[in-house]
């Protein structure tokens, strides 16, 4: 048999869904599992949304439409925007995705050329730079400190720029370490962005996910970046509907004709019906919302308290998403009590899996190998048998040491 596509072999699977699949299929050969990898909130998509999207299907709105997207809906996006964010569109610079994750994609394809560089900050989301080595062009890591809280500083994209980059990938709020950018940051993104004439694909998934206080910002708000400027987002996480597959970006108008280009033969287009919910979810209350970025808020505490009790680990409390990163490679190079060898975060979630059941996701998949993350996206219940057990693990090395 001939070889598959060399672009193919080069991905590698995300290693945040592998985990989530490992723990569900040990789940369901009966061994107790404890899943704190998985960025899914676990709450149900309100109800509003679900009518919404039920009564579309018994109308019989289930006929193809726009490659971009329903009128409709590309309106309650120019609507949500200019309400929440306070950036004006139109309805033509609006594209209508299967997801956030697939408008990270089609803004890659539509950007990125062979050889083009694309600035990442790390640590980064893991499909960054698998999408950007997929459509040929080379990623370019700005490597953020925990002494700096993982913190980009705008000279750092300076010092990275050269005559092949083509465009930065911003995360605000971040995956995974929960950094969020305040406005005077982002202008001074901004100022260099623009002045080297570069796309910024803004991922602003995680936006109403803030614990601080602070609305989060987009980049896109500063002077001279709306133009070349891709603002990606969705519904996933704030709304609970991560299995609808719906998402958006707002691009220069004509950028986003040629996103719809590759959307309409590609995908064509997302789910009607999704599209239905969103628009009954981007028009409608915020209070969901809320209520669950509270009883986020209470979850991230509940964690930190634990953590806080755990020696010779590093961490700090995350502005936004919901993740914990946290340094745990004082322990590289020791034994666990199960006599397992720990050399990395892969061999460090492996053992906490196989003695604690305890899911996490190795640091090495967001490029910063010295941490895990932890998400606070399981419940209570889960979190408060999940995070002793994660504190047994340690406590278990040290004796093992």
């Amino acid at each position: 048999m001939k070889p598959f596509a060399k672009r193919v072999s080069e991905i590698r699977p995300s290693m945040t869904v592998e985990m989530d699949v490992l723990a569900k299929r040990l789940s369901t050969e009966g061994r107790s599992i404890w899943n704190l990898g998985v960025g899914e909130p676990d709450f149900d998509t309100p109800v509003h949304i679900r009518e919404a999207a039920i009564k579309s299907a018994n109308k019989g709105l289930t006929r193809y439409t726009a490659p971009g997207g329903m009128q409709h809906f590309k309106d309650a996006v120019v609507g949500k925007l200019l309400r929440e964010n306070k950036l004006a569109y139109v309805p033509e610079q609006i594209v209508a995705t299967s997801g956030a994750k697939h408008a990270v994609f089609n803004a890659i394809a539509a950007i990125v050329d062979k050889g083009d560089e694309v600035l990442i900050p790390v640590p980064y989301w893991v499909t960054y730079p698998e999408l950007v080595n997929y459509c040929g062009g080379i990623p370019v890591f700005l490597e953020c400190t925990a002494e700096n809280n993982f913190r980009l500083r705008a000279e750092q994209i300076s010092k990275a720029i050269t005559s092949r980059t083509k465009a930065i990938i911003l995360n605000s709020p971040c995956n995974p370490t929960g950094v969020v950018y305040n406005g005077e940051e982002l202008e001074a993104f901004a100022k260099v962005i623009a002045e080297h004439d570069l796309y910024c694909i803004s991922d602003e998934i995680y936006e109403h996910l803030v614990y601080t206080g602070e609305t989060g910002i987009s980049i896109a708000a500063f002077p001279d970046m709306q133009e070349r400027t891709v603002l990606v987002n969705g519904l996933s996480k704030a709304y609970s509907m991560t299995g609808w597959r719906i998402g958006y970006l707002a691009a220069p108008q004509a950028l986003a004709k040629e996103i719809a280009k590759i959307q309409g033969q590609t995908t064509h287009h997302p789910s009607n019906i999704s599209q239905y919910g969103a628009i009954a979810a981007l028009n409608g209350s915020l209070d969901s919302v809320l209520l669950m970025r509270q009883d986020f808020s209470e979850r991230m505490c509940r964690m930190c308290e634990v953590l806080e009790s755990v020696e010779n680990i590093n961490f700090s409390k995350p502005d936004g998403a919901f993740y914990l990163f946290v340094d745990v490679s004082s322990y590289y190079g020791k034994k666990t009590a199960g006599g397992t060898h720990i050399s990395d975060s892969i061999e460090f979630c492996r053992a906490l899996l196989d003695e604690q059941g305890v899911v996490l996701v190795p640091g090495v998949a967001f490029g910063h190998d010295a941490c895990v993350r932890f998400s606070f996206t399981a419940s209570l219940p889960t979190i408060s048998v999940a995070m002793p057990k994660f504190k047994n693990f340690i406590d278990g090395i040290h004796k093992g040491a």
